[in-house]
């Protein structure tokens, strides 16, 4: 809804302002300017990026309008999962867990918390770093440095169509020059005919360098920075589990792996535990594990 909204503050600022200096509508409508500036620019897409990167750049742009932003529940749910499996590690080891890392979705763990099996990178990086896990032995180093790659090539990946769209969105002023110079070469062609017809023709190749300045800082620009933004967001939820995973391969309890990317600060007479930083959401342990709790930040 925010981004529609933000569509149509553009669109009636633009056209509105247009017809309050008495411009008229009919004169912005030049197909043949639309279908050289859009042209270009759907060529260029096409000719600079590999079919995985518009794909991608199709089910980010849909993602973009249908995206359900990530509130505290979410964060919930994912903190809970991480502290159920390495709860379920702690009690019965890493075997425990090939029923559910297997085929997550499957998974009767998994199942009791559904907004994270909607995340299917999500899922799959969970899955894939705790069978990691139990192959062998791994360091915490190791294993830090290991993750650290992996998100920075995930982090490419998915962020590479955000930024092959910013790339095309920067050259649509030049595309629109280009149909401008088209343009005035037709104009000239018919520099015999009256004023009128001289100036709609100069006229129309104008219109072409406001839709290709249009399309980039109205259109492009905005829609880049959304979908990056976005990725950026799904990739927290990562850092996460990777601090946690580290945290408990280094040996720390289970609650303060959960806990290890910031600190936490106990609500008093509650079992809730808020979590910082790049885990901002609340932790409610089960009944059983408060006392646990309580007596291990005496220790400390």
């Amino acid at each position: 809804m925010q981004k529609l909204l933000g569509a149509l503050i553009i669109v009636g600022c633009v056209l509105g302002g247009y017809v309050m200096a008495h411009g008229e509508l009919a004169m912005l409508w030049q197909p043949a300017e639309v279908v050289i500036i859009v042209g270009a620019g759907l060529g260029a897409l096409v000719v600079g990026n590999p079919k995985e990167v518009l794909v991608e750049m199709c089910h980010q742009i849909k993602g973009v309008f249908v995206y359900k932003r990530r509130g505290e529940e979410f964060q919930r749910q994912l903190l809970m999962l991480l502290y159920e499996l390495l709860e379920m590690v702690e009690v019965g080891g890493l075997k425990v867990l090939d029923a559910h890392i297997e085929e997550p979705e499957q998974s009767e763990l998994f199942a009791k918390y559904p907004l994270i099996r909607q995340e299917k990178n999500l899922m799959a990086f969970i899955a894939d770093n705790f069978r990691l896990m139990a192959m062998g032995k791994i360091s915490a180093h190791e294993l830090e440095g290991f993750l650290e790659q992996e998100l920075e090539a995930m982090e490419h990946i998915l962020l590479q169509p955000s930024r092959s769209l910013h790339k095309i969105g920067e050259a649509m002023p030049g595309f629109g020059i280009l149909a401008a110079i088209m343009g005035i070469i037709i104009t000239m062609g018919n520099i015999g005919g009256s004023v009128a017809e001289i100036g709609a023709h100069v006229a129309a190749a104008l219109v072409g360098t406001f839709l290709g300045i249009f399309m980039c800082y109205c259109v492009m620009e905005p829609l880049s920075n959304a979908m990056s933004q976005r990725i950026k967001t799904e990739l927290s939820a990562l850092e996460c589990v990777r601090t946690t995973l580290v945290a408990h391969v280094a040996g720390k309890p289970t609650l303060l792996a959960v806990d290890a990317a910031a600190p936490f600060q106990r609500h008093p007479d509650s079992n809730q535990i808020t979590i910082g930083h790049g885990c901002e959401a609340r932790l409610f342990l089960p009944p059983d594990h408060v006392g646990f709790h309580q007596n291990f930040r005496a220790r400390l």
